[in-house]
């Protein structure tokens, strides 16, 4: 068995299926003596419906130019190109609009998803890899690569205006210079030291809201882990009530052919003992006769 054909077909089929087909291509795995094999399929996570509607169109010629676009919008970038930048933003968003356009039966939270992870195909390679594959399990967005969706244009560059020539100083005017550095000084030192502070305090937020959001991920993740073991033994405990409830149809389809057996047995019998009374009777009336 081949992990990559198990998860070309759990992702390519229904929905509906991916669990127990899942759960079945696993349980062989494990039988065929590959256990690692087998913990990876079961690994697999159930698509969302945007990431099954996207997977169904890992062939499509729409998705492939997505993808390939996400590498000409990070050399148009690189290069300043800004000119190409529009030329391909627009050519983007075309192919976007042309897939929406084809599912236009979404409800509006799936168009939104599935309109997130087409923006992140183009804005990560790692999206684009797995939309090509067919192998999406859930939504994407593309928030970490800002500028493939800004239409980013550069500026150009601005000449410094000329210093104006300094005119001759006097004994006052040197004086009132000096006072005016001392004072811009004075001034540049309170703005530092202000921004220092303002800045740490954003540091120390930061800081906070980096461990907040780490204790909270950590708390997910050993909610998740529980939940997954929670999940193996629902299914396990569903197995063996399937084979329990299999064992007691098999023992009921044996008690209704030993019914109909002795039910056979019983009205054979009957017919031999009214045989019997008749003849009994028969035999009784010839007695009289004499």
């Amino acid at each position: 068995m081949d992990f990559d054909e198990v998860a070309d077909e759990l992702y390519a089929g229904d929905p509906a299926e991916f669990v127990p087909v899942r759960n079945q291509r696993a349980k062989e795995a494990k039988a065929a003596g590959e256990a690692a094999l087998a913990e990876r399929i079961r690994a697999l996570r159930k698509p969302t419906l945007a990431a099954t509607i996207l997977n169904r169109r890992a062939g499509s010629p729409e998705l492939a130019e997505l993808a390939r676009l996400g590498d000409d919008l990070r050399k148009a970038h690189s290069a300043l190109a800004g000119a190409e930048l529009r030329k391909l933003t627009r050519r983007r968003q075309e192919l976007v609009n042309r897939i929406l356009q084809d599912e236009r039966s979404m409800s509006e939270p799936v168009t939104r998803e599935v309109e997130a992870t087409l923006e992140a195909v183009v804005a990560d390679p790692e999206v684009a890899a797995l939309a090509l594959a067919g192998r999406l399990s859930s939504g994407a967005d593309s928030t970490g690569d800002q500028w493939l969706t800004s239409g980013f244009i550069p500026q150009p560059k601005r000449e410094k205006p000329a210093p104006e020539r300094e005119k001759p100083a006097t004994v006052s005017h040197l004086d009132d210079r000096r006072k005016a550095k001392r004072a811009a000084a004075e001034k540049a030192e309170q703005e530092r030291i202000a921004k220092a502070r303002e800045e740490a305090e954003r540091e120390q937020k930061r800081l906070a809201e980096f461990n907040r959001l780490r204790r909270e991920a950590a708390d997910l993740a050993k909610a998740c882990k529980q939940a997954e073991i929670d999940l193996v033994r629902a299914e396990r405990r569903t197995e063996k009530a399937t084979e329990k409830a299999n064992d007691l149809r098999r023992r009921l389809a044996d008690a209704e052919l030993e019914e109909q057996a002795a039910n056979g047995e019983a009205t054979s019998a009957q017919t031999v003992l009214d045989d019997l009374r008749a003849e009994a009777d028969r035999i009784d009336e010839a007695l009289k006769q004499f």
